[in-house]
């Protein structure tokens, strides 16, 4: 029986997960052109938050919403790397998967929509 290498444990196992996530973001950046095309939205929204007269609480939320939409296209683009990685073959259960990270990312985008819409427009 061989033995379990040794797990990491409090700060080595917090450094380890911001040097995963890292890797995860530079992937996403450098091989996903709509998570690169929505960084780059929401890099000026954010900025915008900045400058609109809005309450505190409003402004967060107005962030939080673009943030959520970088979040859902990591997770997007990680299900399409995992089906790939399963089979480039086409499959009706793969597409479905595809689909519905894609509609996921619609709805995320439709909720900043809506909340600047109505953060902005009352």
């Amino acid at each position: 029986m061989t033995s379990m290498p040794p797990t990491r444990t409090g700060f080595a196992r917090i450094l380890a997960a911001a040097g995963y996530s890292r890797d995860g973001f530079a992937a996403a950046f450098k091989g996903e052109a709509a998570f690169r095309q929505l960084t780059a939205l929401h890099a000026v929204l954010i900025s915008l938050a900045f400058f609109c007269p809005v309450s505190r609480g409003e402004r967060a939320l107005m962030i939080a919403v673009c943030l959520s939409s970088l979040i859902v296209e990591l997770l997007n683009s990680a299900i399409e790397a995992v089906v790939d990685r399963v089979s480039m073959e086409r499959h009706p259960l793969s597409k479905n998967a595809k689909d519905m990270g894609s509609a996921a990312q619609l709805l995320a985008l439709t909720m900043v929509a809506a909340v600047w819409a109505v953060v902005l427009l009352g």
